[in-house]
């Protein structure tokens, strides 16, 4: 049996599940979506005929491991970054990709070629332990080899977040100890995060602001959060979250134009007294934070946030540039 992958974006009902709430993830409609090719294992072929098997391990189990890079004019940006994280997730979990790198850019190319895709795209690599032989959890019922995935998007993000800002909301649902599920992992196991996002939407927010186990300041479901209080950004440890690429990239372009910059714990309280606040993530880049519980964030002037997307946007364009 076979279950078709399926992609909702651009779709009647797509829209119709976004009418209520915006994401950090809303893109501008682009019709080319309706028609794109996707890899499954080797084979590149139209979204509609796109399937994995109802025994594959990430369909049963959501045993895998995912990472969404973007394309600029031609360029997977930081490409050895996500690698780097993509890989170190693989084998913390004992899953073997099947090829190095270099095979995962192979493919990527590829893949954008049938596409025909060369700026403004978004991809999802997600590979998953594979075909189990039985319904059951043991990853030695995954015998056959692991199952790769890659979708790729015509998308930019929508303009109206940069003005209007993300609402978020405390949820009750936290980010766990790395002994339970590590949150660094990238893995296609979302119901955490899914939690969270469901109680944010409940709560009349867009999306959710998570909790370490301590009760400091940590994520959204979805992406990194940081404040900016007296033109000083602070964001969590990082013990508890995703490192994301681009966090690290904004903590590093931070310290190296003379922004102050610190990890470390923080609580609401010192949140809801923040001057500005965004959400990093490869989708987005940076987006800025309107409210929190109901509570604006600062004036609504972010000079910071600013400051910091004119940098990235720079950065980028530098890295587009050294590696073409």
């Amino acid at each position: 049996m076979v279950l078709t992958i399926p992609v909702t974006q651009g779709t009647a009902a797509g829209r119709a599940i976004m009418t209520d709430h915006q994401t950090t993830h809303d893109a501008d409609e682009d019709i080319r979506n309706r028609d794109i090719k996707i890899y499954v294992n080797g084979d590149i072929v139209h979204r509609d005929d796109a399937k994995v098997s109802v025994y594959d391990s990430g369909f049963m189990l959501g045993d895998g491991i995912w990472e969404g890079i973007r394309l600029y004019d031609g360029v997977w940006a930081y490409f050895d970054e996500h690698m780097d994280r993509f890989f170190n997730s693989c084998k913390t979990i004992s899953l073997d990709v099947g090829m190095d790198k270099s095979g995962i850019a192979e493919v990527l190319h590829a893949t954008a070629a049938a596409n025909d895709m060369h700026s403004d795209v978004h991809c999802r690599l997600m590979l998953t332990r594979g075909l189990k032989d039985k319904p059951f959890q043991h990853p030695g019922l995954s015998t056959s080899g692991p199952t790769l995935v890659i979708i790729m998007e015509h998308s930019k993000p929508v303009d109206r977040l940069q003005s209007a800002g993300i609402r978020l909301a405390t949820v009750p649902q936290v980010r766990g100890l790395p002994m339970s599920q590590d949150p660094k992992l990238n893995s296609h196991s979302k119901l955490n995060c899914i939690i969270g996002c469901l109680q944010a939407e409940a709560a009349g927010a867009d999306e959710a602001l998570m909790l370490d186990p301590h009760g400091f300041v940590n994520t959204t479901n979805a992406c990194n959060f940081f404040i900016v209080r007296r033109g000083a950004v602070w964001t969590s440890t990082g013990d508890y979250c995703m490192n994301g690429v681009t966090r690290q990239k904004v903590i590093d372009l931070c310290r190296a134009n003379a922004i102050p910059c610190y990890e470390k714990n923080f609580s609401l309280y010192e949140t809801y007294g923040a001057d500005e606040a965004f959400l990093t993530g490869t989708f987005g880049a940076q987006t800025p934070v309107a409210s929190l519980d109901g509570k604006p964030i600062g004036t609504g002037d972010r000079p910071v946030t600013r400051k910091i997307q004119t940098l990235y946007k720079t950065a980028i364009n530098a890295h587009v540039e050294a590696c073409k």
